[in-house]
């Protein structure tokens, strides 16, 4: 699909707040409702735009701690890939998967209340797994940057 300045502009407006409403797109893009409209359901039916969401903050709720685990699995036949990434999509804590090159197969990151949160995660979750070879625990101390935007401003 290729994409017009107004939907290059579109998408990145909806990226910074995607709770404005048609009409106020609409006048930051000099348009009129109706096909601003359009262009959003054009966007969304071409899978360009995913979804909608709003961003918790995840310490207001409780969940105060960040662990990124790096993993390796036992074996790589698509069986054991396909498997662990059933297990793993079913765990509410895991928020990230990501299948990685280099020394370990698989990046999660998980979001829990504490460390003790974790540790139990660990033993009552991903250790029971019978296909995990290793795993490496990144515990957050800070953060200074979490988006999900994308700069999409030398795209375009």
């Amino acid at each position: 699909m290729r994409l017009d300045a107004t939907d290059q502009q579109l998408l990145i407006l909806l990226q910074e707040d995607s709770n404005q409403t048609v009409k106020a797109l609409a006048e930051k893009l000099g348009k009129s409702t109706t096909p601003i409209f359009e262009r959003i359901k054009k966007l969304e039916k071409e899978g360009l735009i995913d979804g909608y969401s709003a961003r918790i903050n995840a310490k207001k709720v409780g969940l105060k701690q960040t662990v990124f685990i790096a993993i390796s699995l036992q074996g790589h036949t698509r069986s054991y890939l396909e498997k662990f990434v059933n297990e793993i999509n079913g765990f509410p804590e895991v928020i990230e998967c990501h299948r990685v090159s280099g020394g370990f197969d698989y990046l999660l990151k998980l979001v829990v209340e504490d460390i003790e949160a974790y540790e139990r995660f660990i033993i009552t979750k991903l250790t029971l797994l019978p296909y995990i070879g290793n795993l490496q625990s990144h515990i957050v101390l800070s953060s200074s940057k979490e988006t999900n935007r994308l700069d999409l401003s030398s795209l375009f």
